[in-house]
């Protein structure tokens, strides 16, 4: 099967005012995160459906042109099939070509819809691999950093924490906005798990949280708990 196929196929799904409507929505305007991004307009169940029907089928080589692509869609669509190659027992393989081709990941529905299938699950089970977490969370690239927090979501499903809270606390005073809703959704996974552990790691590093991580960190919580966190008042 090839990637050719691939495109085909995603192209004619292809819609311009779902075109237009992404470039709003990822925010391709001058200096914004996805300047440099393009779109055809193809819908994420569409892609997903044709990830199902091509992924037993297709060659890591084939694969290279769709995660490589200029287009946004089909490099989604690489890398959903990806995630179900991973799933259907090719998880070392994958993990590896991953990881060889991470500068693909490059947005932020990328890195949420596959980072957590495959990294974060290899990483389960492969503990002397969590400093590839660390690094991320050091790195200059902005997607490299969400792919460190998000990655931890595997973890977190787990009622496994550590991760997840020293990922946390090294992005703290992270610049980007995209990095302060991370950390928030994945203390807000903790909180659904153990509601006492998120609450801790909130009142221990309160001077230091963004507000846009608080605040989600803390949907979960009541109303009354939740306006008390916001104060500051615990």
């Amino acid at each position: 099967m090839s990637a050719q196929e691939v495109i085909t196929q995603l192209k004619s799904f292809a819609s311009e005012s779902r075109r237009k409507s992404n470039q709003y929505y990822f925010k391709t305007g001058p200096g914004e995160y996805s300047e440099f991004d393009q779109f055809i307009g193809v819908r994420t169940p569409q892609i997903r459906s044709i990830a199902k029907q091509y992924y037993r089928h297709i060659s890591f080589n084939e694969i290279d042109l769709l995660v490589n692509h200029t287009v946004h869609e089909i490099r989604y669509c690489g890398l959903i099939i990806l995630v179900y190659q991973y799933q259907s027992s090719q998880s070392e393989a994958v993990f590896n070509y991953y990881l060889k081709n991470l500068q693909a990941v490059n947005n932020w529905d990328l890195v949420d819809y596959s980072t957590p299938h495959i990294i974060g699950d290899y990483l389960l089970s492969h503990p002397s691999k969590h400093s590839l977490l660390l690094n991320w969370a050091r790195s200059n690239d902005l997607w490299e950093r969400r792919i460190a927090i998000v990655a931890t979501f595997a973890f977190i499903k787990q009622n496994q924490f550590t991760l997840t809270l020293t990922i946390s606390r090294l992005l703290l005073n992270d610049q980007q906005d995209l990095i302060h809703k991370a950390v928030g959704w994945m203390l807000r996974e903790v909180y659904k798990k153990s509601p006492d552990t998120c609450k801790a790691f909130l009142r221990e590093n309160y001077a230091q949280l963004p507000r846009t991580t608080l605040r989600y960190a803390i949907e979960r919580m009541a109303e009354i708990e939740r306006k008390a966190y916001l104060k500051g008042v615990f």
